[in-house]
């Protein structure tokens, strides 16, 4: 697949072919010479000095791995950052080397691992198996008190001072609590920092159900939870890392408790180390439609090692590089990054991600939407459409680990699920909300051609999807607090939303009224009011009707209804 990146556009040529036109008002906004919402990616490779489950993984090929990651970034000039672990930060080699990088092109921030040095450093007692350890017990912020966390976040930052004359303006983990990335800011001006992609128990770390990729600010309360109030967040924007596939990462291992990993990631000979699969990436995060911008993170951890990781970044490099000179993408350092979010937004803003071309003839479609109060995925495959999951944001909910440490190896993250299609499915069953018509007695899914994805006001997607049974279409606006569905057609076709799982929603209880569903996850209440149409009750979980033709759900309730202490 050789495809040329010529379109500037915001989703026009996806558009075009799925609908022939577009309205005029979505024509004068797309076709302008460049995107009207940026297209960023940031070149992100951290920095571990050793590794211990491999013996053939040595310090030596480690930092061989960081020279050619380097070397590769200066040739076609591509800005970037490095984390720096702290044992690699206090390492000689790393310390000559990365000086030596122009500063103008290249950031040096912090890799938020603790290994055996730092946890030291700061006092404490190292309790690893190895002097780097992945335990989240260990390894991570979670395995400590936020006393001690503080006393981790001084010994570091000395040193990174002593060594680079400044702090690091960015620091990034597979995750960081809220009372870490508070104390970070407001003692040592940090501006950027990042987390892992949605996973469930990948590595032994689950996230779920949070702002899909993209950036968000979080809850003061709970890093993993965007919040919904400026007063209530955290104003440093957290980015989601490692490119995930929006149509494949979230079906991976479905009916297990454990996914594999289809990304950007470089090693991957199924995503980011296929050159098949990257272009199609690229190409829908350049030409899909989108809302405030789009984003992915590019590179890798040295721990996979040049030979693993070369095929994948010799031709992700120059095809990154390419599309910047184009004027299709932005090329930013984290900090750059992070810096440009807080100067654009006050708050999380509405974001969109729409693939809909095809990759080695699978067809299927798929849409983002993100909010402060709210994610959704529709998903389109065989002429059907599911809302493949939604799960609502509350800033008041506190992170298991805000105030105690864990003493367990594996750590879990979680949202408010009103839909999850992957905890809820299994491989006979894809768990969701079907879109169904019944007709002389008979229900079945509805069924059509492609849909257009334009975008509306400020902060709204709109799609317009074109259906032959019943004939007509359907008209989905999702806006920051909102999901509305529309059918226009001919006759008054019986359809509705009907929940689909392969077992009783797991985590997860109902209490549905005909005006609203009161959710309770693991204990945790939440809300969802119908503005138009109705809930019913149906075996594990519910269905939503249409009331003079239309659904419109509200997301904000949940927020609304814990401070009113409902």
């Amino acid at each position: 697949m050789n495809r040329f990146f010529t379109s500037a556009c915001c989703g026009l040529v996806l558009a075009v072919s799925a609908a022939g036109t577009l309205p005029s008002a979505a024509l004068a906004d797309e076709t302008t010479t460049k995107p009207a919402a940026p297209r960023i990616v940031n070149i992100v490779n951290f920095i571990r000095l050793l590794e211990p489950r491999s013996e053939q993984i040595t310090e030596d090929v480690l930092f061989e791995t960081v020279v050619k990651q380097a070397e590769l970034m200066q040739q076609l000039n591509l800005p970037g950052t490095f984390l720096l672990q702290y044992d690699a930060l206090t390492d000689s080699r790393y310390q000559e080397f990365l000086k030596s990088l122009p500063p103008e092109q290249f950031e040096i921030g912090a890799w938020w691992e603790l290994p055996q040095p730092l946890v030291e450093k700061a006092g404490l007692t190292w309790r690893g198996r190895y002097p780097w350890d992945w335990h989240a017990n260990v390894g991570f912020v979670s395995g400590y008190t936020p006393a001690e966390r503080e006393r981790l976040a001084d010994a570091y930052m000395a040193d990174f001072n002593k060594i680079f004359g400044r702090y690091p303006k960015s620091v990034a983990s597979w995750f960081i609590d809220a009372h870490t990335l508070q104390y970070l800011h407001d003692k040592y001006g940090i501006v950027a920092s990042a987390n892992c992609k949605d996973q469930v128990g990948t590595d032994g770390y689950t996230l779920w159900g949070g702002y899909w990729n993209q950036a968000y600010y979080p809850s003061r309360v709970n890093a993993y939870m965007p919040a919904q109030t400026a007063d209530a967040q955290i104003p440093v924007p957290v980015f989601r890392m490692l490119g995930s596939d929006p149509l494949r990462q979230y079906d991976t291992g479905v009916g297990s408790n454990l996914q594999g990993v289809t990304s950007l990631e470089p090693v991957y000979g199924d995503s980011g180390g296929d050159p098949e699969w990257v272009e199609w990436f690229f190409h829908n995060l350049v030409e899909g439609q989108c809302l405030a911008f789009n984003y992915t993170q590019a590179g890798q951890e040295n721990s996979f090692t040049w030979a693993a990781m070369r095929r994948g970044l010799e031709f992700q490099f120059p095809l990154i590089a390419r599309l910047r000179d184009n004027g299709q993408l932005r090329v930013e350092t984290l900090a750059e990054s992070g810096a440009w979010f807080r100067r654009e937004f006050p708050v999380t803003p509405a974001t969109a991600m729409t693939f809909q071309s095809p990759l080695k003839g699978d067809n299927r479609q798929t849409v983002w939407f993100n909010s402060r109060f709210y994610r959704t995925n529709l998903i389109w495959e065989n002429g059907t459409m599911r809302v493949r999951d939604i799960h609502l944001f509350d800033q008041t909910v506190e992170s298991p680990i805000l105030k105690q440490s864990i003493d367990q190896p594996a750590v879990e993250f979680y949202t408010l699920p009103l839909v999850d299609g992957y905890l809820w499915s299994s491989r006979d069953t894809l768990a969701g909300l079907q879109l169904l018509v019944d007709e002389d007695g008979q229900t079945r899914q509805v069924t059509g051609g492609d849909p257009l994805v334009t975008r509306g006001a400020a902060g709204q997607l709109d799609i317009a999807w074109p259906t032959t049974d019943p004939p007509g279409q359907f008209l989905i606006s999702l806006t920051e607090d909102e999901m509305q569905i529309a059918f226009r057609g001919a006759g008054d076709p019986l359809w509705r939303l009907k929940l689909v799982t392969a077992m009783p929603p797991k985590f997860t209880a109902f209490d549905v009224s005909e005006s609203a569903i009161t959710g309770n996850f693991r204990g945790t209440k939440f809300r969802v009011d119908a503005q138009q149409g109705r809930f019913e009750t149906v075996d594990r979980g519910f269905r939503i009707l249409p009331d003079k033709g239309a659904i419109a759900l509200k997301f904000d309730q949940q927020t609304k209804s814990r401070a009113a202490g409902k």
